[in-house]
């Protein structure tokens, strides 16, 4: 009788789960409304707007009434001059603070995690933070001052390299400047993952390898990193994510026409190109490409991560 009772028993549809679920849950689903609210809002129904990389946008013609142009301002972009140096310049400033970046809160965090002072650990904390909570445009204002030709760092490479002068009017300072106040910016801020990720370590893991005999370095190696392996998998994908997504209003703010070799992105080729020159088709199409290479490039890493890790975002 029972078997009969289960055979027969019809399986609830998708909605009725969802309608059900929603029941249960209804304060978390309150909760986290406005979040989805606001990226519908802000970051899909935008994705309407990359049709006129498409078409030859006329504002007033609006999107639907201007003629389609197809793959046309993708060709003149990739034919173009500027193509080769802006690739170059995106990908060498992405993967530079890619090296030095990406690794600099890990060391900070175990750095800080080896500290037996709390009051010190706090301080070292507080001065890190700091930077990045003041705004880019102070940041390069600050940057500015530092770098002109009597600047606290142009005296201070002077006295190495003989150079007297702005640095920010040669090209071949650009990158190192960009990423070092870069790091500083952003060194503390993105140790507190890390921090966080060391604190819910079991302690009884360590007391057990010094129990064996394992010093502070062989601890490091054997508990501390392996525990931190899953975190900095997941954050070096959803970095490599973004890969192509140089932050223009810094780059703007530092750069100039003498130094566009190596300072020109496509962030900031894109704001000339549609908002300075109203070329919006083809600065369109160009934003695009950045975006359909950053997306390429997440989805890539996150299938390496899944074969070789087993750790992924999805």
């Amino acid at each position: 009788m029972t078997g009969d009772k289960l055979v027969g028993r019809v399986k609830p549809s998708l909605p009725t789960l969802l309608r059900q679920d929603m029941k249960r849950n209804v304060h978390v689903y309150i909760i986290v409304l406005p979040v989805v609210v606001y990226y519908f809002i802000f970051h899909y129904l935008p994705m309407y707007g990359a049709l006129i990389a498409f078409k030859d946008f006329r504002p007033s013609l609006g999107v639907w009434g201007s003629s389609w142009a197809g793959l046309k301002h993708f060709r003149e972009f990739f034919s173009s001059y500027y193509f080769a140096r802006l690739l170059k310049n995106t990908l060498a400033l992405s993967l530079y603070s890619l090296i030095f970046g990406f690794p600099a809160p890990i060391i900070l965090a175990l750095l800080l995690n080896e500290l037996r002072s709390s009051l010190y650990k706090r301080i070292v904390q507080t001065i890190t933070y700091i930077p990045h909570f003041i705004s880019i445009v102070i940041i390069s204002g600050i940057i500015i001052n530092f770098v002109k030709q009597d600047g606290f760092i142009s005296l201070v490479v002077k006295q190495f390299t003989g150079y007297d002068g702005h640095l920010l009017m040669e090209p071949k300072f650009f990158r190192s400047i960009y990423v070092a106040s870069g790091v500083w910016q952003s060194v503390g801020w993105s140790s507190i993952i890390y921090l966080a990720t060391l604190a819910g370590i079991d302690v009884e893991l360590y007391e057990a390898a010094r129990i064996d005999g394992a010093g502070r370095w062989r601890q490091t190696l054997a508990i501390t990193i392996p525990s931190l392996l899953p975190t900095i998998i997941i954050l070096l994908i959803i970095q490599l994510g973004s890969l192509m997504n140089v932050g223009f209003e810094k780059v703007m703010l530092l750069y100039n026409p003498r130094i566009y070799d190596t300072a020109d992105v496509i962030s900031t080729f894109v704001y000339r190109q549609g908002i300075l020159s109203a070329q919006y088709s083809f600065s369109a199409a160009v934003g695009l490409f950045n975006s359909a290479i950053n997306c390429f490039l997440v989805i890539m890493a996150n299938q390496l991560s899944k074969r070789l890790t087993e750790n992924s975002l999805w």
